[in-house]
């Protein structure tokens, strides 16, 4: 990886952790950018999910192995939140294409009656595919963006790409400007939207919660 070029980056994971910039502070080399609370808020979308199928006691957590640092940061969080929620969680894991299949299979066997995406760039550039599998398998699954919604998905909890896009954007402006990445703290994404889609909700037998429903940034009928 380049040590010299400027670098201005959005990644959903602690790009401390990840040996990216020294802190968040002073980054100190020649990366900055923003980050997304994509890992941070999987107990939340688990939670969430429990308010709206409280019946269901066994849920799946999908993970990608090619990124095992994310995989068992996300794994950690949601077996210690299903612990507190009472819940039996399994780990399923794909890292290509083909596996997805094979997960749907699974969850059946398992008969688990929800899904959580993990927060992963391979499952969010195939996310449409992943709402499609949820919705001709009956799965209500619950994943970071607007999009997996708007592909049939049940619902979504994560942080504003927009607001991410617009960040790295005006950071990007003021590199090409002079300033240095060293000297632009990182930057952290602190809106958070939620989005429902009700006529999957209708198909799989669910009723929201008034007081969700009530939080929802956007609603899908």
């Amino acid at each position: 990886m380049t040590t010299t070029i400027p670098i201005v980056f959005t990644i959903g994971f602690d790009p401390v952790q990840a040996g990216l910039v020294a802190s968040l502070n002073r980054p100190g080399g020649n990366m900055t950018g923003v980050t997304i609370l994509a890992v941070d808020l999987a107990p939340k979308r688990l939670e969430m999910l429990h308010a709206v199928i409280p019946t269901a006691r066994v849920i799946a957590l999908l993970v990608n192995p090619a990124n095992p640092a994310l995989a068992e940061t996300s794994s950690n969080l949601l077996l210690s939140a299903a612990q507190t929620l009472g819940l039996e969680l399994h780990v399923l894991k794909a890292s290509t294409e083909s596996e997805f299949e094979g997960v749907f299979a699974n969850l059946m066997q398992l008969r688990a009656g929800a899904l959580v995406i993990g927060g992963d760039p391979f499952f969010t550039a195939r996310q449409e595919q992943l709402a499609a599998l949820a919705v001709r398998h009956e799965v209500p699954a619950v994943y970071e963006n607007r999009e997996f919604v708007a592909a049939g998905g049940l619902m979504s909890y994560g942080a504003s790409i927009t607001d991410a896009f617009r960040m790295v954007g005006v950071y990007a402006a003021r590199v090409l400007k002079g300033d240095k990445p060293a000297d632009l703290p990182v930057q952290q994404v602190t809106k958070v939207e939620f989005y429902i889609n009700l006529k999957s909700a209708k198909t799989l037998g669910i009723t929201f919660p008034l007081t969700l429903l009530g939080r929802a940034d956007g609603v899908i009928e």
